[in-house]
This record gives C-alpha cells, sequence and structure tokens, in this order.
C-alpha cells in the first residue's frame, strides 16, 4: 500500500484528441504551450440535421475563400466526426452527465478539472515526439466513434489492492441499471496485463517487445487469428511463441488459466480475488473472463476490463484497468492507481438501438403574456418576481392567444400567467393551470 492518501476522482471533460489523457493532478511541468482540444462554435440553426454525422473518414474541405466584392457560403456545419448540440441534443446529454454524477456521488467522488492548455512535455513524455505534429484524430469514423467526445472517467489513486477495480466496476454497472441497461443487454471482460507478461516469460520474449505484442492481441475478436498471428510473427515473435501466446489469450475460462500459469500466479490471484468481490457486490451476472482483454494503452499493469454490447452491434462501450507505474513517467514516484474512460457517443448509440433514451422535454414552468402592449412593464415586474422566487418563466409578447396555448402545451409548461387591464388594477393577474385546466385569479404578492 503506498503512503500517498487514497483518492477517488472523477473527471468528466471533452476527450483529448488521439486517446490521450494525462494525469497530471498530481504533478504537472511548470511551462505550459498551447495544445488545441476543443474550440468554441456558434451554434447555427441548420446544424440539427447534420449534427450526428460521424462516419466518413476525410474532414471536409474549407469552401473557397471570396475574391473582390463576391460573397462565399460559409459551411457552418461541424467538421466530420465532431457535433454541434441543438436544445434537444444539449438535454439528453445534460441528462447523461446527471447520470455520471449522481453514480460518481454514490461512490463518493470528487469532481476535478484541468486547464484547456497542457504542457507540451506532458504529451512528449507519454506519446513521443510525433504527437506535436497532431492535433485530431485522423482515421476512419465508425458508429460511435468521433474525433471529438465527451468522457466520464473515475480514478482511484493510492489503492494497490483489487477493491479499486471491484469498486469501479461497481460504478459502471450502477451507471448501466439507472439507464435502464441489463446484463443481458451488456456484459464486463476481465483480464490482467499479468496474464500476458505471464506467457511472455514462459516463451522468453524480449522485455522491448510487450508493448507492441499488447497492442497486436489486442486486435483478438476484432482481426482473425490468422491474421493476429500474422502481425506476431512480423514484430519479430516466433511461431511457436505466437501460437502458445495466442492459445492462452483464447481462454474464456479462470479455470483453465490457472491450469496453465499455475495456482501461485498473481494475476489468477487477482482475477479470484475481483470475481468473489464481484459476488458480494451483487454485479457477477455482468462479468465474465476473457483472456484476449489487454486494452491497447501501454500503461496498463494489472486488471483490465472493458463493457461490450451482447449483440455485437457496437464497439467497446467503455474500458479501463490498473496503472500503477504511469506517474511515475512524470517524475513521480510509483503510485498504485486505477481507473477507466467512458465515453458518451457509444452509450447514446446503444440507448437508441435499446429504445432507452429518455423523451426529455424542455423545461419551463410558467410562461406570462400580457393581453395588451400597454401591460408589458408590469408583465415583466411578474416574470422578475417569479424568476426571484426560482421559477422557469419564458415572457411571450406579440402573439395571439391561442398561439400562446399551444406554445405552452408544446414546451410542457406548468402554468400560463395572463396579465390582463382589469386584473393588474385591482392588484391581480389571472392564472390557468395547464395540467388540471384550473382557472383562478391570485394576487401579484401571492403568486409563487
Amino acid at each position: 500500500m503506498s503512503a500517498f492518501p487514497p483518492l477517488r476522482h472523477l473527471l468528466l471533460r471533452p476527450r483529448l484528441p488521439l486517446s490521450l489523457q494525462p494525469f497530471a493532478p498530481l504533478l504537472r511541468p511548470s511551462t505550459a504551450v498551447p495544445i488545441r482540444r476543443r474550440r468554441l462554435r456558434l451554434l447555427s440553426s441548420s446544424s440539427s440535421s447534420t449534427a450526428t454525422q460521424d462516419s466518413a473518414d476525410e474532414v471536409a474541405e474549407p469552401p473557397p475563400l471570396a475574391t473582390g466584392k463576391e460573397t462565399s457560403v460559409v459551411d457552418v456545419n461541424p467538421p466530420r466526426g465532431t457535433r454541434d448540440f441543438p436544445p434537444e441534443d444539449m438535454r439528453l446529454r445534460n441528462w447523461l452527465f446527471q447520470n455520471f454524477r449522481e453514480v460518481s456521488r454514490l461512490l463518493s467522488f470528487e469532481e476535478v478539472d484541468f486547464p484547456v492548455l497542457e504542457s507540451e512535455a506532458l504529451f512528449i513524455r507519454k506519446a513521443g515526439e510525433e504527437i506535436t505534429q497532431q492535433c485530431w484524430r485522423y482515421e476512419r469514423m465508425t458508429r460511435g466513434r468521433r474525433r471529438e467526445h465527451y468522457q466520464w472517467n473515475m480514478d482511484i489513486i493510492g489503492v494497490s489492492k483489487v477493491r479499486a477495480e471491484a469498486e469501479l466496476i461497481h460504478a459502471i454497472v450502477l451507471l448501466f441499471e439507472r439507464l435502464g441497461v441489463t446484463s443481458l443487454d451488456v456484459g464486463i471482460r476481465v483480464s490482467s496485463r499479468k496474464v500476458l507478461q505471464a506467457v511472455l516469460q514462459m516463451y522468453s520474449i524480449p522485455e522491448h517487445l510487450f508493448m507492441e505484442v499488447c497492442v497486436i492481441v489486442d486486435k483478438l475478436g476484432k482481426l482473425s487469428r490468422e491474421e493476429v498471428e500474422k502481425e506476431l510473427m512480423q514484430a519479430g515473435v516466433l511461431l511457436e511463441a505466437v501460437k502458445g501466446i495466442v492459445e492462452v489469450l483464447s481462454l474464456k475460462s479462470l479455470s483453465k488459466l490457472e491450469e496453465v500459469l499455475g495456482s501461485d500466479s498473481e494475476a489468477v490471484a487477482d482475477l479470484k480475488r475481483l470475481f468473489s468481490l464481484a459476488e458480494h457486490y451483487g454485479y457477477s451476472e455482468w462479468i465474465t473472463f476473457d483472456a484476449s482483454v489487454v486494452r491497447g494503452l501501454a500503461y496498463y499493469t494489472g486488471i483490465v476490463f472493458e463493457a461490450f454490447d451482447r449483440a455485437g452491434k457496437l464497439r467497446a462501450i467503455c474500458g479501463g484497468g490498473r496503472y500503477d507505474r504511469l506517474l511515475s513517467t512524470f517524475g513521480s514516484d510509483d503510485i498504485p492507481a486505477c481507473g477507466f474512460g467512458f465515453g458518451d457517443a457509444v452509450i447514446v448509440e446503444f440507448l437508441k438501438e435499446k429504445g432507452l433514451v429518455p423523451d426529455i422535454a424542455r423545461q419551463v414552468e410558467d410562461i406570462v403574456f400580457p393581453l395588451d402592449v400597454e401591460l408589458e412593464g408590469p408583465a415583466s415586474k411578474v416574470v422578475s418576481s417569479l424568476r426571484r422566487k426560482g421559477r422557469s418563466v419564458d415572457l411571450i409578447e406579440d402573439k395571439r392567444l391561442k398561439w400562446v396555448f399551444k406554445h405552452a402545451e408544446r414546451i410542457n409548461a406548468s402554468r400560463l400567467v395572463l396579465v390582463g387591464n382589469s386584473e393588474w388594477q385591482r392588484g391581480m393577474v389571472r392564472v390557468k393551470n395547464l395540467s388540471t385546466r384550473e382557472e383562478y385569479e391570485i394576487k401579484i404578492d401571492e403568486l409563487c
């Protein structure tokens, strides 16, 4: 156990380019240089029909510049692989983020955030010098995979026991349950990087090949077995070792793994402990052992996991694992840590597929409508009073009363407050309850 005090952190922010997530709450270089992550863009009224286009593999070319007195047409749609969020999409996003935050609260996590600028050295240390030449992911977009997305991260720092991974998987399961997803819809594959390490040691694979092998075998299930074996041999792994590696990483039984690695294997002990804790937490039906799960990122050191669509229609929904040596790469001491990333794009696609996206109506409590142009001032006083009392209020002018009624129903407003001449002279307004259809007059000071 590290002497470092355990931390439980929630991070909810735009995903960084090229799958980079800096872990710098504890150590940050002092010199910062601009690294572009997410730009601010005005929302265009025509963007709603194209806001979800994410399947193309090229960024749209900018329109030609105007010459002379010509007026060029500027394409205000977002680049492919990115999104605008019109109001209805924003309501869905906020609903999802509220669920992220509520699950984090249930597990007593605290939220953190960091600047939009990070030190260039931070990225170079993690990904190499070539990262400075790239800002955004440039590859084929697929369903649920974009050049830009938001991600819910939960990390536990300072806890070396498997209890930390069990807590994180519990958070993921709680989130799924809150969204109406069941274990029949989604499963969570679990393995350990220590499995691969043990197998490579069995075949005397040089240590410098470990990371490259991790990236290749992470493609099991995405590429055919023959294609993975071919890539391993191209990386310099002998045929006998290739066959052995793929054979072990194809195991789906923890007992079979124990037969291969032995009962004294650290990987087997960790996984047994996790499955035991899963029984106590009550989510054992969600998780399954799958030795092929290694996660492509180099920094994982122990248990790794990823949630998947059992129907096989979508890519991994979320994933994570233990990274006990990551922080030392930035100059700190080794500190035990584990965490996961849960993007917004795939889960929204999944919820749509299952018919689980809620109908989130616009939330307006009151509509105030002056019945005469001379009453716009009094209507402003009513609006101001209600808002100061915590009500969500929309003020409408220059419309017919019939239109106002229809608009109120369309946005699910609770009440319609009518400001009329005779009522105002008596210090009253007329209120119509739109759910009960009850209509009454009330003193202005009593309206709340």
